[in-house]
């Protein structure tokens, strides 16, 4: 259980008990975020991921009853203290019926505040490792066993159960689209629907049109009023994929749909109005290019409010065996064939390689190997040549992960006489990611 790993709003109205409980957490380790009201306290939440919820009972215009009960219907995974300088019997059991998990009286020791913390903490640590743990190897989705990819199914439960708007981050084929489903699909918003747009994919000139729709006559073309993708996911889910490439001028327009949940429809001065919560991803670095001036700082932290970042697969290679037999034994059930087994050899070799494709690209060959191959296992003979020599060039090896990827593209490239898009296909990135390799390469 490390403190660092859980945030915690403190709502009082006295200032400086606010500044003895922020004091005594920050060197605890724990971080905090504090406000005086019960509106500032609903805004926060709203805005940020809190795991533990201190208030006091007593405030003006809304007490911390109001606001117990506001966080148990709306965030159920966060663990709630009431803290009160009028502590009754009558008073506690309320606090209870409205979702406390402890109930500490003023004045209060600073053991007193760090102890009922460190039970509320422990508690939604349990609650998360049962989940975890009692989840099939799919959970939300998704294949994984690793500490990092458990920490990101533990962001997908917490995102799931808020409203606040998602940045994914992760190299192509890592699975943000996957990560995004399972927020939305977890989510009280699930019966409404999921809208994914690839920012690559739309011409800049259409964008605008495709987001937000236009009325009859916007433009050449516009033989009809349309809806955009905004107004189609109406309290559901937007999930804009490759949010990096968005022109400085659209960035402007998505920022004031999130700002106010208003927009424009192209050729039309009336105002439309949406509840829809945004997902968005990108393999770029986004700070970076807000430092160069290439998107808008405001944006961005409107859109980080929660930030998942997926690790690549050549980062938790002990998770390769695992999703080879899941993508394996998946396509053998779609393709009525019989259960495929791998070789010790061929396993070895595929948790060596580099994986440029991360888990899009194993999944193809997953899917390749169950239609080419005739027998009931897949040896080291059955790989590709590439992948075959990565069993000589793991730890032991003299090539970096950076050299095997280099030969596997151009291996690749060759074998395809110099096609990008039969390149990409097989790599699992799209066009984009390898034209952007291709060109780090030939630096």
């Amino acid at each position: 259980m490390d403190a660092k790993e859980f945030r915690i709003l403190a709502v009082d109205d006295n200032a400086n008990t606010l500044e003895v409980i922020k004091r005594n957490l920050n060197k605890a380790g724990y971080a905090v975020l504090t406000c005086t009201d019960v509106p500032a306290a609903v805004k926060i939440l709203e805005e940020h991921l809190i795991d533990v919820l201190i208030t006091d009972y007593k405030m003006p215009k809304y007490d911390g009853l109001d606001l117990l009960t506001h966080a148990g219907e709306n965030y159920p995974h966060i663990g709630m203290i009431m803290v009160t300088g009028y502590p009754s019997i009558n008073g506690a059991i309320q606090a209870v019926k409205k979702g406390a998990d402890e109930y500490l009286a003023k004045p209060f020791t600073d053991a007193e505040l760090l102890d009922a913390v460190a039970k509320v903490v422990l508690r939604l640590s349990r609650r998360q490792e049962a989940r975890t743990d009692g989840a099939p190897a799919s959970s939300f989705g998704m294949v994984g066993s690793s500490p990092s990819m458990r920490a990101i199914f533990r962001l997908i439960e917490k995102a799931a159960s808020m409203s606040a708007n998602v940045l994914i981050s992760g190299e192509s084929g890592t699975g943000k689209e996957l990560v995004a489903r399972a927020i939305h699909y977890g989510s009280a918003r699930s019966a409404a629907p999921f809208v994914s747009v690839n920012c690559t994919a739309i011409p800049e000139s259409l964008l605008e049109s495709e987001l937000f729709g236009h009325v009859k006559g916007a433009f050449t073309g516009a033989k009809e009023a349309r809806d955009g993708f905004f107004q189609i996911a109406d309290r559901g889910t937007i999930f804009l994929d490759e949010i990096g490439d968005a022109s400085l001028n659209l960035q402007a327009k998505l920022l004031r749909v999130i700002q106010s949940k208003e927009f424009f429809r192209v050729g039309s001065s009336q105002v439309s109005k949406v509840d829809t919560r945004v997902i968005t991803a990108t393999h770029k670095n986004l700070p970076e290019m807000v430092s160069r001036g290439l998107f808008r700082e405001d944006l961005f932290y409107r859109l980080n409010i929660i930030d998942i970042s997926i690790p690549p697969l050549r980062e938790r290679k002990e998770e390769v065996p695992t999703l080879v037999r899941h993508f394996t034994a998946d396509f053998c059930r779609q393709m009525g064939r019989a259960p495929l087994t791998f070789s010790d050899r061929a396993l070895e070799a595929l948790t060596e390689y580099a994986w440029p494709g991360n888990v899009r690209e194993l999944e193809n060959l997953t899917q390749k190997l169950v239609v080419m191959v005739d027998g009931e296992r897949v040896d080291i003979a059955d790989l590709p040549e590439t992948m075959r020599f990565s069993i000589h060039s793991g730890p032991g090896g003299n090539r970096t992960l950076a050299q095997m990827e280099v030969d596997h593209i151009m291996a690749v490239l060759e074998s395809v006489g110099g096609n990008k898009s039969r390149a990409a296909a097989i790599l699992g990135i799209d066009r984009k990611t390898l034209r952007e390799k291709l060109r780090k390469i030939q630096k």
